[in-house]
């Protein structure tokens, strides 16, 4: 979901995807990201959902 706007800054985003038992956010934001792993979950979509807020978006997007 690497939306770049026309400065060449990228679109914020938070993404949570599920990989060998392991559940990854990955926070996008204008000059960076994170990646974050979670055992559980519940957990994982807590940190995102925190992060949606944080940045002021409207959804968490699950690949």
């Amino acid at each position: 979901m690497d939306d770049v706007l026309p400065d060449g800054i990228r679109q914020p985003a938070v993404e949570v995807v599920e990989a060998c038992g392991e559940w990854f956010v990955r926070v996008i934001e204008a000059d960076q990201e994170i990646t974050r792993s979670f055992e559980l979950e519940s957990f994982a979509l807590a940190f995102a959902e925190g992060q949606r807020l944080r940045l002021g978006l409207d959804k968490v997007v699950r690949i």
